[in-house]
């Protein structure tokens, strides 16, 4: 055809059936013309035999560069980047066109495929049945979550076993401390009911010194008796070599795509509390775990027993409650009953909460809290350890050191915020005090909110009167109540009556 270029497999068709046919017929089989014909008679090399292979169109940019400047710098330096190099080109000859980039990236790829250095392998693994488990932290506060409105700063424990899949999470609000490790593992090998022969983790301070190279002198303590306990024997990686627990590290990603979804799914990202968080992050292992059933319960038999207990999973101070009515432990003050003052008491430190002790008798539980991020002291408040106090002391709240972590809700601190703005610092202390009196002795603290809520969107004072007979009577105005008791004898006479005779 006119005006298109013969291939090879047309000039072989023409050859192959021009042994038994005529010109014509073998140039129309082919698809060309008869001159086309003639000149293949001339010259009978394949299409592809002709051309002249193809010169460069322009001069290249760094035929007296590459050899004599990037390729010196390539050996001296062999991590060097291909931009970082190309900015240096540039710095040298200022008339290198900015397209050169893409040609010397290309160049500098070929150069270290032929000349780079020899790089590191990764090995697969076989994991055998109940031999290895891991551990490691995660952080999760790009996932914006909340609990009660008020962002959730916290990381998330994760475990897996590395041949059949299994999985555990636990929510941690502090730093990767003994007590996470310990209570996030132990949480997922009674879940799992057995434990593996070796636990893996990254060079965790809580389990490791990190002073030895040799991972076996270099355990702590604690985790050492820890591991002890549920026969396991520690390992851990390399410091910054990530591959090396990359049986955990690549499904911490996953987990957190999965949570992502599962909170876009939800529509929100606010929880009523930690234990409805909590149970959130359950679920959604909780299904992992039951795509891999058939796996899990396949190595199951391979673990090893678990002890009859579980091992401690805190960490125990000493503290003594001052005249401020609390005491002050890892940078945070806590409120105790004010008839603790002066008292020596032990403390039990988990991970999200604390146990106070006097002697060997718990007194009270609190939630944990930690400092703040930029040092400054954090402030753990219970306005019912202080109220009785601040009813004899009520302008003390003016300036209280905790003030706004002493109020129970946002309606309150907003309430007293008005308050004070419409009424002055006096009326605004007492009327505060006389509204967190109300929501101790009448337990309406959330009742109590709501109210205030509307108040404050009416611009309205709250009546302590209406409020105190709104929430339940006055203890002393309720009623004497005399229990008359029936005299036992009147018993007796039903001994004396027949049994009836079951129908």
């Amino acid at each position: 055809m006119p005006g298109r270029h013969i291939n090879d497999h047309q000039v072989r068709l023409y050859m192959k059936n021009r042994q038994n046919d005529t010109l014509a017929t073998s140039a129309a089989r082919a698809g060309f013309s008869t001159s086309t014909a003639y000149r293949i008679a001339g010259d009978p090399r394949l299409p592809s035999q002709k051309k002249v292979p193809r010169g460069s169109r322009r001069p290249d940019p760094l035929v007296n560069i590459f050899d004599n400047e990037v390729v010196p710098m390539l050996e001296a330096s062999p991590g060097l980047r291909a931009v970082g190099i190309f900015a240096e080109l540039q710095r040298r000859h200022p008339d290198l066109a900015p397209g050169v980039r893409r040609t010397l990236e290309r160049r500098i790829r070929g150069w270290r495929a032929l000349h780079g250095a020899e790089c590191d392998v990764i090995f697969r693994q076989v994991h055998e049945p109940g031999r290895m488990g891991l551990s490691d932290f995660t952080h999760m506060n790009k996932l914006r979550v909340t609990v009660g409105g008020v962002r959730l700063k916290h990381m998330l424990y994760h475990f897996r076993l590395a041949c059949s899949g299994f999985q555990h999470a636990h929510v941690i609000l502090g730093g990767e401390s003994f007590v996470a490790l310990a209570e996030g593992l132990q949480n997922a090998l009674w879940a799992l009911g057995g434990s593996p022969a070796n636990h893996r983790s990254d060079s965790l301070s809580a389990a490791f010194r990190n002073l030895d190279k040799d991972a076996s002198t270099d355990l702590t303590r604690r985790y050492d008796a820890l591991c002890q306990d549920y026969g396991m024997e520690p390992t851990r990686n390399n410091r910054g070599v990530a591959h090396e627990n990359g049986s955990i590290e690549s499904p911490h990603g996953h987990l957190k795509a999965q949570v992502e979804d599962a909170l876009l799914m939800r529509g929100s990202r606010d929880f009523d509390d930690l234990a409805a968080y909590r149970c959130f992050i359950d679920e959604l292992v909780g299904r992992n775990n039951t795509r891999n059933a058939k796996r899990i319960d396949a190595e199951r038999p391979a673990l090893q027993p678990l002890p009859l207990r579980r091992s401690s999973d805190f960490t125990e101070k000493l503290v003594r409650v001052t005249t401020s009515g609390g005491f002050t432990l890892l940078k945070v003050f806590y409120t105790v009953p004010s008839r603790l003052i002066g008292h020596r008491l032990r403390v039990r430190l988990y991970d999200a909460r604390l146990d106070v002790f006097v002697g060997a008798t718990q007194v009270m539980t609190a939630a944990r809290g930690h400092a703040e991020a930029n040092g400054k002291h954090g402030q753990m408040v219970n306005y019912h350890h202080v109220i009785h106090a601040l009813r004899r002391k009520p302008m003390a709240l003016m300036r209280l050191v905790y003030r706004d972590k002493l109020f129970p809700r946002a309606a309150y601190r907003q309430s007293f915020y008005w308050l004070l703005e419409q009424h002055g610092e006096k009326a605004a202390c007492h009327m505060m005090v006389d509204l967190l009196g109300l929501a101790h002795d009448r337990g309406c603290e959330a009742e109590l909110a709501a109210v205030l809520d509307e108040d404050l969107a009416a611009q309205r004072i709250p009546d302590m009167a209406v409020l105190r007979k709104r929430f339940a009577p006055d203890p002393e105005s309720l009623p004497e109540v005399f229990v008359h008791l029936a005299s036992l004898s009147s018993y007796e006479a039903l001994l004396s009556q027949p049994t009836r005779a079951a129908a």
